[in-house]
């Protein structure tokens, strides 16, 4: 069966929650009725506290790049099976072939919310991704408050009494000094994309860890156990929890303190439905294989790329692919040669749409300008 027979069949099966059959609400609906009992948590929602839904700008640009994105029968079958198992999706694939895109395009089917976006460096931690604490921050001010004080009370004194020749000023903390009991701590910590996937909730939200074969060896492995407990702890708010054992930070979405965390741990409900991407830079330990669903993006074909350009550009499928039929065709030859990105080729069709390159005697120029190879001898 060739890829036009494929495409025409337009397969839904009857398991699929990712790209099946009815409403957003009956498909959320149908993914938390298939849970794995080992795959449950028992994370406690905080009544206080909604996460983003289906509006707003972050959401808005969620819906537009997963809008476009065609899946083909191989992508469903591999989100799914993620799905029903709780198990984070590894992605592989080279760059440019949509492994991003599968992110956003898997929260816009499920109208999940804005997808959070945790991109990987080398520098990355696992704490980046759980969570920020501003100890300078904290410090800095505590230091201000405390001169403000100081200033305060030498003034007051200044009233009572001149201050004698040699008598001690009261000095500022210094770096090494003590942050004074009691000063609020929650202004300066605040959830990272991994830790407001794992706040609890009923619903769940869409991580995309971007790029992770660019990690510290060190980070797949330290990954493991959050995905396996669904929960971390924040040792800054664990320390105080006996004075304090809920205390309201802000998240990823927005760094005003929202969220209550209770005794310093963030536990899930609905675990994330995490996608790794990884452009195949590195190999990955079989411990945190295992824990994977695996998906290898292959790089589109004629009619998968003839769908990508109509929903991308939101063209007429009655009009024919005529304005942009020798497009794709030069797309593949020139892909021969090396690797070439998809939004390539709609750099190319819409400058073709917008009348930009019109002169015949332009199309070699044209095509080399924007159709130029990641890889191989001419890159």
């Amino acid at each position: 069966m060739n890829e036009d027979t494929v495409a025409a069949a337009e397969v839904v099966k009857d398991w699929w929650i990712y790209q099946g059959a009815g409403t957003a609400a009956e498909k959320q609906a149908r993914l938390a009725e298939h849970r794995p009992p080992w795959r449950s948590f028992n994370g406690v929602p905080d009544d206080g506290y909604a996460s983003p839904g289906s509006s707003g700008a972050a959401w808005i640009e969620t819906h537009r790049r997963g809008a476009g994105y065609v899946p083909d029968e191989e992508e469903k079958d591999a989100v799914n099976t993620a799905l029903y198992l709780r198990r984070p999706l590894l992605v592989t694939g080279k760059p440019g072939v949509g492994k991003s895109t599968l992110a956003h395009s898997i929260a816009a089917d499920l109208e999940l919310g804005p997808v959070l976006h945790w991109p990987i460096t080398s520098r990355s931690s696992l704490r980046d991704g759980l969570y920020q604490y501003d100890a300078i921050g904290r410090l800095h001010d505590a230091n201000l408050r405390h001169l403000d004080a100081a200033t305060k009370e030498q003034t007051s004194a200044a009233h009572v009494a001149p201050r004698q020749p040699g008598s001690p000023v009261t000095p500022p903390l210094s770096a090494s000094g003590a942050v004074p009991s009691g000063g609020p701590i929650a202004p300066y910590l605040r959830l990272g994309p991994l830790g407001t996937a794992l706040v609890a909730q009923e619903r769940p939200r869409v991580l995309l860890v971007d790029e992770i074969d660019k990690s510290d060896i060190d980070l797949p492995g330290d990954l493991l156990t959050v995905f396996e407990e669904g929960a971390f702890e924040i040792p800054e708010l664990a320390r105080i929890a006996a004075q304090h054992p809920k205390v309201k930070i802000g998240t990823q979405d927005e760094p005003e303190p929202q969220v209550a965390i209770e005794r310093g741990r963030v536990q899930c409900l609905a675990f994330p439905i995490v996608v790794l991407t990884s452009n195949g830079e590195r190999d990955f330990p079989p411990p945190f294989l295992r824990r994977c669903i695996r998906l290898n993006l292959k790089p589109p074909g004629h009619t998968k790329l003839t769908q990508i350009v109509r929903q991308r550009l939101a063209l007429d499928e009655g009009a024919g692919d005529a304005p942009y039929r020798d497009l794709i065709e030069a797309f593949l030859e020139r892909r021969v040669e090396g690797d070439l990105a998809t939004d390539q080729l709609l750099n190319a069709v819409q400058l073709r749409l917008s009348g930009a390159w019109s002169d015949d005697s332009d199309r070699t120029n044209f095509l080399d300008t924007v159709l130029q190879r990641l890889t191989g001898p001419s890159a």
